[in-house]
């Protein structure tokens, strides 16, 4: 039997995958001076962002949303406690799940945050309604490959 032609990847640069890649990248080292003004790493940005949509998460519901293993979560976890943000505490109908809570300090940091999308604004170029496009079209991206592939929750 004979094998098949391989074909080549394409150049770098007409990557989608890449693109997606290098402007996540960006974007974070746009957020890194603001994120360590309020003390966060971009991580625990996200785990407060999941926090301040819906407080009083398990760590389980926070790793699925993130698309993240809960065992990565833990040690973020401790660290965001350390630092006044959140509380941690077992359920007490379920001794086994960890419950997720804002401390006071971990709401108000959130008007903190809005800089960061004023910060991704200016330095994009772009018009809010662009940005708005550019996401919707990148979630859609996200959920059509998700859908074909499993699912969107974290592997076993």
């Amino acid at each position: 039997m004979t094998e098949a032609p391989q074909t080549p990847p394409p150049a770098l640069d007409d990557q989608l995958c890449y693109a997606l890649y290098s402007a996540g990248i960006a974007i974070q080292r746009l957020y890194k001076p603001l994120l360590d003004t309020l003390g966060l790493t971009y991580p625990q940005y996200l785990v407060l962002n999941v926090l301040w949509a819906a407080d009083g998460q398990t760590v389980g519901a926070i790793a699925e949303r993130l698309a993240l293993e809960s065992s990565t979560l833990t040690p973020l976890l401790k660290r965001l406690e350390a630092a006044g943000l959140v509380t941690r505490t077992r359920n007490p109908q379920n001794e086994r799940q960890v419950v997720v809570g804002l401390t006071e300090e971990g709401r108000a940091i959130r008007a903190k945050a809005g800089c960061l999308g004023n910060a991704l604004l200016g330095a994009s170029g772009q018009g809010p309604g662009a940005l708005g496009d550019l996401n919707a079209e990148v979630r859609e991206l996200r959920d059509a490959i998700y859908s074909r592939i499993g699912g969107w929750a974290t592997p076993a």
